[in-house]
């Protein structure tokens, strides 16, 4: 334990030293993507098949029960011949309902590949934006906080979410009402307050 210890320690230091190293920001991927409308489309779209594949395989296992409960219901009347018929019926239904459950949705399933189909086209365009403001605030270093990378505490100065909807050409309206001042300080996106950097619709929660 105490090993385990001392490797999280480490491990904690070297990610510091390397952040402090280099010039680094975040970004809330989902909040990015909730002001795209075409990703919206894309996920309702998505989302449609799931329910219905969903819905089926749902049946599937729905048959099946009828045929157990059935089977169990008739039992003592069928013969031995009859018993081993009906017990193949109900094994080949069940392993046709497991199989078109690993077809959609298992590793690399048919929701895997219409998701690839229509979602990454339009998240290909974030990263697109995204290397673009990295390369313009000159970053070594985006993290996304709305991903498993869990950040137990993050400095609005050093959110540039704002900077990837601009390029995104995205919030335009908000952009006018909240307009984000020169970036000249080296080290951060901005000089002024962190308040100034909160996008205009997004509030802010003091934790618990």
């Amino acid at each position: 334990m105490k090993t385990r210890g001392l490797l999280l320690i480490l491990q904690f230091v070297l990610v510091t030293y390397s952040l402090s190293a280099q010039k680094w920001g975040y970004m809330d991927m989902e909040y990015v993507t909730s002001k795209m409308p075409e990703y919206q489309k894309a996920q309702t779209e998505l989302d449609k098949f799931s329910e219905r594949w969903a819905k089926e395989i749902q049946d599937k296992y729905t048959e099946i029960d009828r045929l157990q409960r059935l089977y169990q219901a008739e039992e003592v009347l069928l013969t031995d011949e009859m018993k081993r018929k009906r017990q193949q019926e109900i094994a080949d239904k069940e392993r046709e309902a497991k199989d078109y459950n690993n077809k959609i949705f298992g590793f690399e399933g048919m929701l895997f590949q219409k998701k690839k189909e229509i979602i990454k086209p339009i998240t290909d365009q974030v990263y697109k934006a995204v290397e673009r403001v990295c390369r313009q605030r000159r970053l070594d270093i985006l993290l996304d906080k709305s991903s498993d990378f869990v950040i137990i505490y993050s400095n609005p100065v050093h959110d540039y979410t704002d900077y990837v909807i601009e390029e995104l050409g995205l919030g335009t309206e908000e952009k006018e009402k909240n307009t984000k001042p020169a970036t000249n300080s080296v080290n951060t996106p901005t000089t002024n307050t962190p308040a100034t950097n909160t996008p205009a619709n997004k509030v802010t929660k003091p934790k618990q």
